[in-house]
């Protein structure tokens, strides 16, 4: 069974068809990632999986649960987080206290532990725990943000443009940080424009156009489509 199962969604912003029966899964210990040109409806799937946004039609199913008016912080709670776009971490903060609000959802005795794990996975963040996060560099937020969201100890983690405004070199480092969360067993649900990279660490994709599916298969598939690679992948 797949541990999330989104079927034939439709989102609308007021009379804006944004999603437009959009189907996917995603299975236990897969990274699948979403690739698409902006505006083609990636980030609205992703708010909507998480309750931010709720469809007009159809259904979305966790664990075999259907979502369907659930609030967002009991979706939290039943292991499904998200690290959104742009971040969104709590600027006036220290990096520990952001990390604390990720764990709202988890028994206080556990927090302790799981801030020691996302230091053992993001050294730099324990470096700077008690700097206020607002003066972190990009790549640090980002580490922080996609940090605070495993403090809820997710069974899914959905990461929203990760690599969004961050150097090359900081993008390679966040990707690697993605491979490795892989290898450790988390499942991930990916959005990302830069297409090379999010097929790279893909063990299947689908790709969105205008809010519907239009191609989909394994990253490698993906990556060798000639539609793909003149679309997102420069020829």
């Amino acid at each position: 069974m797949a541990l999330l199962k989104v079927d034939t969604i439709h989102v609308y912003y007021g009379s804006i068809h944004a999603v437009k029966g959009v189907s996917f899964e995603v299975n236990e210990g897969e990274v699948v990632t979403l690739i698409g040109a902006n505006g083609a409806g990636k980030s609205t799937v992703l708010n909507t999986i998480s309750g931010l946004l709720h469809p007009r039609s159809g259904s979305i199913e966790f664990e075999g649960k259907d979502l369907k008016g659930v609030p967002p912080h009991k979706i939290v709670e039943h292991g499904l987080a998200q690290c959104p776009e742009g971040r969104r971490i709590f600027l006036q903060m220290t990096v520990e206290d952001n990390l604390e609000m990720g764990a709202f959802t988890q028994p206080g005795s556990t927090i302790a532990g799981g801030i020691a794990d996302v230091y053992k996975r993001f050294p730099r963040l324990e470096e700077r725990r008690r700097q206020v996060a607002g003066t972190l560099s990009g790549g640090e937020q980002q580490m922080l943000a996609m940090g605070r969201a495993l403090m809820s100890r997710p069974k899914l983690l959905m990461l929203d443009e990760p690599s969004m405004g961050l150097a090359p070199i900081l993008v390679e480092q966040i990707f690697d940080i993605i491979r490795e969360l892989h290898k450790a067993g988390t499942t991930i649900l990916l959005v990302e424009q830069n297409a090379q990279a999010a097929l790279s660490v893909a063990d299947r994709a689908y790709v969105l156009e205008t809010g519907t599916v239009s191609l989909s298969g394994t990253g490698a598939e993906l990556m060798a489509s000639d539609k793909v690679r003149e679309a997102y992948l420069g020829g």
